[in-house]
């Protein structure tokens, strides 16, 4: 393009990145993500539209569902730059994301700039000089049905939850929140533990066998399982019910403790014959390519990264040009991404493990975009993890994204199954092996899985060569006691995949989704599952009792059904909205029939088939209590549940104990060794902990000490609850500043503190006896980083960006404003002969 031209992209990062592909008569600038929104509070409806009652919703309901935008808090000053740089143009460039939020805010941008300029639509799914040229040179018109489609999304999303939400606020606490996607979401994970409430645990017998061959003993010994006694099976995990535990009962032998041993014993004593062997040969194709949901799903699994922090990671791998697109539904890999892939199989493993001709995937989820490519390593060429600059989380994506991408294009991986039935008297026991043939893709990569059974599968496991009616050695049997269990949690990973399955929400939508039931307090994480609270059981249980279809997982999977049909022109956006909304069946008359016959009291009451000591669970202002009416006074008893306690995890021990600790008020269980002062065991909102004396004027807040976790406060001696007691420690004054300094433990463990600067204790550190010079020795080492890194040498500043020397999990490396850059290995490697490179060599490397 002649003259100048200004390019707007969403983020710094991105333009920065983008800058490097144009001439130099493009000026690139960011808008810094969204430009207008719906207002989300009062203050910010303009003082115009004050008095307009639908402005608190921010739609204009009888004129056309029209949305009143605003400005974002500090933006003004960010458009008044961008108008400015318009100015100076001839044309504009609108190059915000490829996907519907993307359009909708180059639509916004055209809204608030008004070009006179002559303007087009640039997109690009990758930030490549190729991609970049292309883009330039196929510029269109913004996609009005696209950005119909954006913009119905938001008004759903704002009436359902600014309709709703305050029913929850009125009926159960202030601040609750109900969302189109959201609930229905939650709605699985509450399921999921309603199904575990109600299972039923069962136990089962069978054996196992450790043989080997009479022939020669030193060969592989190995392992088999009873299957029959006189040809009829033996029960197992799949003869029970998965939701209810219970058994089926469905014509097979279902061993008891007693029997299962007696057999044991019987077998001990016979002999053990190989009576049948059948060997096939399997072929595993590999997984496709990475879209949004499978991204997600496998960091979560093999990295254990949130939603969240795998689309962010992913968001700066794309902005920095080193992956495609990260929201994306189509698996397909364009012209260019099959002979990038295909040459780093070559080089990385040889000729004989790329296939045959080029493997292409579609699509399974309706609603996919199959002109989208799937997320892989950005340009003509799959960039080495080792070559990327990379560090953390981000690397550890980006390897994830090379070897899956390459997998996609290698040879199917050959396994050989052998499976042995071996007699012993009446009984028949099984043996399986997998051998691989031809390793294949399993070189680059394995898909991790949900199930710990499945995940065996790409194991090998040998036999020794057998013969039929061979001989073979018992060295050990014995009864093994089996118990069945109740449905899985969800994890993250598991829920991305069912949202999916159901057809709810988006995948680009799924990480906030998560993250929303996380900040609401409807869900808790326990290791990598998911566990609903008090809170998330009560929104699911109004919702469901009061407005059914409205958190039907058919009802929101419809709803995207039409939103994609917007975005396509064949439905039309005004006569959907007013039907949700405004018809018989719409929300807005759902709500004013439903709401005065909602009682407060029932949708603040949790019922859990497990708990019968009282009426259930209440939910306060404070979090989940028990309401009991005292037998003798006839007062009202009122006991705070410690947010720990799940509708799950709760018995009614717990709620005995208590009620009981609450009708006996606070007594001292001794005084404290060192000030003499009583010490109380209490338990609050966040559950049980120690108090040093009482709340007086004089000293409204007595010290305090939670309970370690996983110890039982009995087994907790006077002494030892003395010495949490004793914490935060002063250790003295910092020589340099005068402050003072701390001992204490946190969130994170034990910990030295001083004028807001932390570090954690090492493993030979006693936060107890760390004295003020250890204190003062840990203080002055460089703070690390989330990922481990820390800056030990300062070169200044080039070219505008400071230029440090960092050391971290793989190594020493650069580090030039924000991007990472290697280091060759005798310097990555050595930290002492890095820090005599002086800032001439590091500008050296930066060139």
């Amino acid at each position: 393009m002649e003259g100048k031209v200004l390019v707007i992209v969403e983020s710094p990062t991105k333009a920065r990145t983008i800058k490097k592909f144009l001439p130099s008569n493009y000026m690139v600038e960011a808008s810094v993500g969204h430009v207008r929104d719906l207002p989300q509070s009062a203050s910010e409806i303009p003082k115009a539209y004050k008095n307009q009652e639908w402005a608190k919703l921010g739609i204009d309901i009888d004129n056309d569902f029209k949305p009143l935008y605003v400005l974002p808090r500090g933006k003004s000053k960010k458009i008044q730059e961008l108008k400015k740089k318009l100015k100076e143009a001839d044309s504009l460039l609108l190059a915000t994301d490829e996907d519907r939020e993307g359009e909708s805010i180059s639509w916004h941008l055209l809204e608030l700039l008004k070009p006179k300029v002559p303007y087009k639509r640039m997109v690009f799914h990758e930030i490549t000089k190729t991609a970049i040229q292309h883009a330039l040179d196929t510029g269109r018109n913004i996609d009005a049905h696209i950005v119909d489609a954006q913009e119905t999304r938001r008004i759903l999303d704002r009436l359902y939850g600014y309709t709703l939400s305050p029913l929850l606020w009125k009926k159960i606490a202030f601040g609750l929140s109900a969302g189109r996607v959201q609930s229905p979401g939650l709605r699985l994970i509450v399921d999921r533990e309603r199904e575990r409430l109600q299972f039923s645990s069962s136990t089962y017998w069978d054996a196992k066998a450790q043989l080997c061959s009479c022939e020669d003993p030193s060969d592989y010994h190995f392992e088999a399982k009873l299957e029959s006694l006189d040809g009829v099976r033996v029960a197992g995990s799949k003869d029970f019910d998965s939701t209810t535990g219970t058994y089926k009962d469905n014509g097979v032998i279902r061993l008891d403790e007693v029997r299962a041993k007696a057999l044991v014993k019987e077998l001990r004593r016979t002999e053990w014959v190989a009576a049948d062997i059948q060997e096939k040969q399997t072929r595993t194709k590999p997984a496709a390519p990475f879209i949004t949901s499978t991204l997600q799903q496998e960091a979560n699994r093999k990295l254990r990264m949130t939603a969240r922090e795998t689309m962010r990671t992913a968001q700066r791998l794309y902005e920095s040009g080193l992956i495609t697109y990260m929201r994306t539904d189509s698996p397909g890999l364009s012209g260019e991404g099959l002979s990038a892939a295909r040459n780093a199989v070559e080089a990385a493993f040889g000729h004989e493990y790329l296939t045959r001709s080029p493997r292409q995937f579609h699509a399974a989820s309706k609603g996919a975009q199959e002109a989208h490519e799937a997320i892989r390593p950005a340009g003509e060429v799959c960039r080495h993890p080792d070559a990327a600059g990379l560090s953390g989380n981000e690397l550890s994506l980006y390897t994830l994204i090379w070897k899956r991408t390459l997998a996609s294009q290698m040879a199917d991986a050959e396994k050989s199954l052998t499976t042995v039935k071996v007699d012993a008297g009446s009984a028949r026991f099984t043996a399986t092996g997998t051998r691989i043939v031809f390793a294949g893709f399993l070189r680059a990569y394995v898909e991790g899985k949900d199930d710990p059974e499945a995940a065996l599968d790409n194991k090998e496991t040998f036999l020794p060569a057998l013969k039929v009616g061979q001989k073979l050695e018992l060295e050990k049997i014995e009864a093994a006691s089996h118990e069945t269990k109740p449905p899985s949690r969800f994890t993250e990973a598991t829920l991305v995949r069912e949202l999916e399955k159901l057809g709810i929400g988006r995948p680009s939508t799924y990480a906030s989704i998560i993250n929303t039931l996380f900040d609401r307090k409807y869900v808790r994480k326990a290791g990598n599952a998911l566990i609903p609270t008090f809170i998330g059981f009560g929104v699911v249980q109004l919702l469901e009792k009061n407005f059914p279809s409205l958190i039907e997982y058919s009802f929101t999977s419809a709803m995207e059904d039409a939103l994609d049909n917007i975005a396509l022109g064949k439905v039309n956006r005004l006569a959907y909205l007013k039907k949700f909304y405004c018809g018989k069946n719409g929300l807005k008359k759902e709500v004013e029939d439903r709401e005065k016959a909602i009682k407060p009291a029932e949708s603040r009451t949790i019922r859990l088939p497990q708990i019968t000591a009282v009426d259930g669970i209440r939910i306060g202002k404070f979090g989940p209590y028990i309401l009991l009416e005292d037998e003798k006074s006839g007062e009202e008893i009122h006991a705070s549940v410690p947010e720990d306690l799940t509708p799950a995890d709760i018995s009614n021990d717990d709620v005995n104990t208590l009620i009981e600790i609450q009708k006996r008020g606070p007594e001292p269980i001794g005084n404290d060794p060192a000030t003499g002062l009583p010490i109380y065991f209490l338990i609050g909102r966040y559950g049980p902990y120690y108090q040093l004396g009482e709340a007086t004027e004089e000293n409204p807040k007595p010290r305090r000490a939670s309970v370690p976790s996983g110890k039982d406060p009995k087994d907790l001696s006077l002494e030892g609850i003395s010495l949490l007691l004793s914490l935060p420690r002063d250790l003295g004054k910092h020589p340099d500043t005068g402050k003072g300094v701390i001992a204490n433990v946190g969130r994170f463990g034990p910990y030295v503190g001083h004028d807001g600067d932390f570090r954690s204790l090492k493993k030979e550190d006693d936060v107890y006896e760390i004295t003020i010079e250890r204190a003062l020795e840990l203080l002055s080492i460089p703070k690390r980083g989330k990922n481990g890194s820390a800056v030990i040498k300062d070169f200044g500043s080039s070219k505008g960006e400071p230029l440090t020397l960092c050391t971290g999990r793989y190594g020493v490396y650069l580090k030039h404003g924000k991007k990472n850059i290697p280091l060759p290995d005798k310097y990555k490697k050595d930290e002492s002969a890095a820090l005599k490179l002086t800032a001439e060599d590091a500008g050296k490397f930066l060139a």
